[in-house]
């Protein structure tokens, strides 16, 4: 999290947590890939923040305090059955790239070897 106040001289204020619910650097590529923007016709919130964390799934972070930002939830789709990604060493877990979520809170979620996940969001 970030004080940008003064466009000139951002302050770093917090970080999100990090996933603790398995081990998720023994299992592959891990950590922070993408965010749900706050763009006209999608699901805005100054206090919501969606992200993508690879093989940690989908994580969901309010920031009603920006110096202690809290996760209220988490989605890890299951491993697929076979790697669509044809590098070497890759390995069998979720890759999870991008998140869009709809006004309604419909969450469309990309995948690297799964394809395309649909959740609900219900806050």
């Amino acid at each position: 999290m970030l004080d940008v106040r003064v466009d000139e001289n951002p302050v770093p204020i917090a970080t999100l947590p990090t996933p603790k619910d398995r081990d998720f650097c023994q299992i592959g590529n891990f950590g922070p890939h993408n965010l749900h923007e706050n763009r006209p016709g999608s699901f805005q919130s100054e206090e919501t923040i969606f992200a993508t964390y690879h093989n940690a799934g989908v994580r969901v972070f309010d920031i009603k305090n920006q110096f202690e930002p809290k996760e209220i939830a988490s989605w890890v789709p299951p491993p697929p059955k076979k790697l669509i990604d044809p590098r070497a060493g890759v390995a069998l877990a979720a890759q999870t790239c991008d998140c869009y979520v709809t006004p309604e809170g419909l969450m469309y979620v990309s995948d690297w070897n799964a394809g395309l996940h649909v959740l609900q969001y219900e806050g």
